[in-house]
C-alpha cells in the first residue's frame, strides 16, 4: 500500500479536541512542517503530549492547545521558548507537568496497552505535588516498594519527523538518537510521519543497519516527504539546528509588536513558501 502523503492531507485527518502526540526531543527532530500546516489549519483545543521544543511555542502562540502533557519546553541552546513561558505564566493553558521520566513511563503504558506502570521517577520530587491526581502503589512482592502509578497517555495521534522511509510506512531514523518516537507510534491510535525523503524500500538498509528501522509499516498511516521539514530544529545527519533562525524566532517571539510581522512573513505560508523565505533570510544574513 503506497501511503505517501502532504503534510496538509495527514492534518486534514485530524479533528478538534483530539490527544496529539509530538515526537523529538526539546529543539531536535519536531515535525515541524506538521506543525505549521497545523498553523494553517484550523484545528482547536489540543491536547499536546510532547518533550517541548518550538512546536509547543508555536501552537501556543497561536491558541491551538487548551491542555499540554509535558516533561520540559526548552529549546536546548536557548533554555526557553517565550511563547510558551508567556502563557504558562498568565495560566492561559491547562497543563500536565512530568519530568522526563514520568512522561516517558506513561507513554511506555499506552504502548503496551497497561492501564498504568509503575517507576521510580517522579518520587520525592513536585511531580506528585502538581499532579494531585497521581497515585502509588506497593510492590506486592517482598520489598513493598513504595512505587509511582503512571496512568497511560494515550494517544489519538503521533506526529513524527525521521530522516528516510519508503512508500509502505517504514520508517528510519539515522541520527544519535530515537528520542522517544517509537513508544509515541505505539501509543497512537494513527501515526503520520514526515522525512526528510521517501526511498526505495531496499535503499533503506544499503548503507544503514537493519536496527536504524524505527517504526514498520504496520504502525505507519501516513509518510510525507518533508525535505527540512525539522527546520529550524535538527534532523542530524542530514543538518544541524539554525540557530540564527531560532534566535530569530526568539527575538521576534519576545516582541509583540514583531511577532505579527514573523507570523506573516513566516507562518501564513505553504510549506515551500516557509522554505523559500528562510532561504532568503539565510542570504540576507
Amino acid at each position: 500500500m503506497d501511503k505517501r502523503m502532504t503534510v496538509d492531507e495527514m492534518v486534514g485527518e485530524l479533528s478538534d479536541g483530539m490527544t496529539i502526540g509530538i515526537g523529538g526531543w526539546g529543539s531536535r527532530r519536531k515535525p515541524m512542517s506538521l506543525v505549521r500546516a497545523i498553523l494553517r489549519s484550523p484545528l482547536k483545543d489540543l491536547t499536546v503530549v510532547s518533550y517541548g521544543g518550538p512546536d509547543v511555542g508555536l501552537l501556543v502562540s497561536a491558541g491551538k492547545i487548551r491542555r499540554l502533557v509535558f516533561g520540559f519546553v526548552t529549546l536546548d541552546s536557548i533554555p526557553y521558548d517565550p511563547w510558551f513561558s508567556r502563557v504558562r505564566e498568565a495560566g492561559q493553558i491547562e497543563v500536565t507537568e512530568y519530568d522526563e521520566g514520568v512522561l516517558g513511563t506513561g507513554l511506555s503504558a499506552a504502548a503496551q496497552r497497561l492501564p498504568f506502570l509503575p517507576t521510580r521517577a517522579g518520587l520525592g520530587s513536585d511531580v506528585l505535588t502538581f499532579n494531585r491526581s497521581l497515585r502509588t502503589i506497593h510492590s506486592p512482592y517482598e520489598d513493598g516498594e513504595e512505587l509511582l502509578a503512571v496512568p497511560a497517555l494515550r494517544l489519538d495521534a503521533a506526529l513524527l519527523h525521521l530522516n528516510r522511509a519508503d512508500a509502505r510506512g517504514n520508517v528510519q531514523y539515522l541520527g544519535p538518537d530515537p528520542y522517544f518516537d517509537e513508544l509515541y507510534a505505539l501509543a497512537a491510535d494513527r501515526v503520520f510521519v514526515s522525512v526528510e525523503k521517501v526511498v526505495e524500500t531496499a535503499e533503506l538498509t544499503r548503507t544503514a543497519p537493519v536496527q536504524s528501522l524505527l517504526l514498520n509499516r504496520g504502525f505507519v498511516h501516513g509518510v510525507a516527504e518533508s525535505p527540512r521539514g525539522a527546520h529550524f530544529t535538527t534532523a542530524a545527519p542530514d543538518y544541524g539546528r539554525d540557530e540564527r533562525f531560532q534566535r530569530h524566532y526568539v527575538d521576534c517571539a519576545k516582541d509583540l509588536d514583531a511577532w505579527p510581522g514573523f507570523v506573516d512573513r513566516y507562518l501564513s505560508r505553504d510549506e515551500a513558501g516557509y522554505q523559500a523565505e528562510v532561504a532568503k533570510f539565510e542570504e540576507a544574513a
